[in-house]
């Protein structure tokens, strides 16, 4: 579930500053990201690369796969195309993997793990990778929440038979996600264009994103006029696309996870990332990105430290993690939810709509965690006017609680 505000994003947006290095930033070597792990594949979301791993895994008709009770819906259509059944495995309650449940779990069936480094921290994957190896489980570690970092010196991404990740949660683009092995070739992967409709869809829902948030102000004044026309040109595309497949209905021209859907599209799957996207990918900063990502979450941190009703789900940031939000902990979420939503301050509450089933029966420590974790963006693209405002509201917020309590 999350809430917007037209003045803040909630995600990262492009701006000069994208490709520029980060304030204060130490020089040195390229930040390590998910990319090193091994070989590569752009794709368009991260939940089309899961659909990829496991069809590399040769996942099949009848096979099951371990998925986390604490999840996003997205998850499971993957797991649902290969034709396997989604098996949900506890954690605790603080989102580690529980092995003791995992093990418990395992049957004659059982092909694969997803393991997802939860908000941008990684799991034990050591630990994870020993257990999977003794069983003779595949281990698809799901880096959707960290396209960079590493753990105990591996980039994230490294552990995983297969690994995954959704470059769109940290670069200022449209679509994009990854499909990557440490252990495996690639070459099997044979990925097509998405067509000129998807290429001119993933650079303009870029720039219009970044124009509704007030940045790139000089290249929106040049771009008035074409932006103009841009309706006409999607419905004469559309219009196309609709004569040619004789269904009367134009297909999307971009991903449904490109817009916060949690829909599969099977006709994605083999679908390349845009050429746009992975042009940003390439020149934006990453020392940036890192940097201000770590010191964003650091500046929420302080802000809420001492607060009654909440602490951080993490107690500490270590060194070599990027995150991808701030997860707080709260006592009251309802109340904080409620007054931060009316105030406009942008707010994710990851897992809270889960898969058709999975409850407090299947995990307590799930449910618990997708009621009263709700996290706020530390993403690069945030002004520092826009993140003391935040931290503001939330202050304020969280002294009100005390207060009413």
């Amino acid at each position: 579930m999350t809430a917007h505000h037209p003045s803040l994003p909630i995600a990262p947006v492009l701006s000069r500053a994208s490709f520029s290095g980060a304030p204060g930033a130490a020089g040195g070597a390229r930040p390590p990201s998910v990319l090193d792990a091994g070989q590569v594949r752009m794709v368009t979301s991260g939940r089309v690369a899961i659909a990829l791993a496991l069809r590399q895994m040769g996942v099949r008709q009848g096979d099951e796969v371990l998925v986390p009770a604490y999840h996003s819906p997205s998850m499971v259509p993957p797991v649902l195309w290969c034709g396997a059944t989604p098996v949900f495995y506890r954690v605790g309650p603080d989102a580690s993997v529980d092995l003791a449940d995992v093990a418990a779990r395992i049957g004659p069936a059982t092909r694969a793990i997803m393991v997802t480094n939860y908000f941008g921290f990684p799991q034990q994957l050591e630990t994870i990778r020993a257990f999977c190896d003794a069983r003779g489980l595949q281990l698809l570690e799901d880096c959707a929440h960290c396209f960079f970092g590493e753990h105990r010196g591996k980039p994230v991404g490294s552990w995983g038979d297969y690994a995954i990740a959704s470059s769109m949660k940290f670069f200022p683009t449209y679509e994009g996600g990854a499909l990557v092995s440490a252990r495996h070739r690639l070459d099997a992967v044979a990925l097509q264009p998405g067509g000129l409709g998807f290429e001119a869809k993933a650079a303009l829902a870029t720039l219009e994103n970044s124009f509704a948030y007030g940045r790139l102000p000089a290249v929106r004044a040049l771009l008035r006029l074409p932006m103009g026309l841009k309706d006409l040109a999607w419905r004469a595309l559309k219009a196309r696309r609709s004569g040619a497949s004789g269904t009367g209905a134009g297909a999307a021209l971009a991903p449904a996870s490109s817009d916060s859907g949690f829909d599969f599209e099977p006709r994605w799957v083999d679908k390349r990332s845009a050429w746009f996207s992975r042009a940003v990918m390439k020149l934006a900063s990453s020392r940036r990105i890192c940097t201000l990502r770590r010191r964003h979450y650091l500046a929420l941190e302080e802000a809420t430290r001492g607060l009654p009703g909440c602490r951080p789900l993490f107690f500490t940031l270590p060194e070599g993690v990027v995150p991808w939000q701030f997860p707080l902990l709260l006592d009251d979420p309802e109340f904080v939810f409620a007054r931060l939503h009316a105030a406009g301050v942008p707010l994710v509450r990851f897992a809270h709509a889960r898969w058709p089933g999975v409850d407090a029966g299947t995990c307590a420590n799930s449910s618990m965690l997708a009621q009263r974790v709700i996290a706020f963006p530390c993403h690069q693209e945030l002004r520092p006017n826009e993140l003391a405002w935040m931290a503001g509201q939330l202050r304020q917020v969280l002294l009100a609680q005390a207060v009413a309590a």
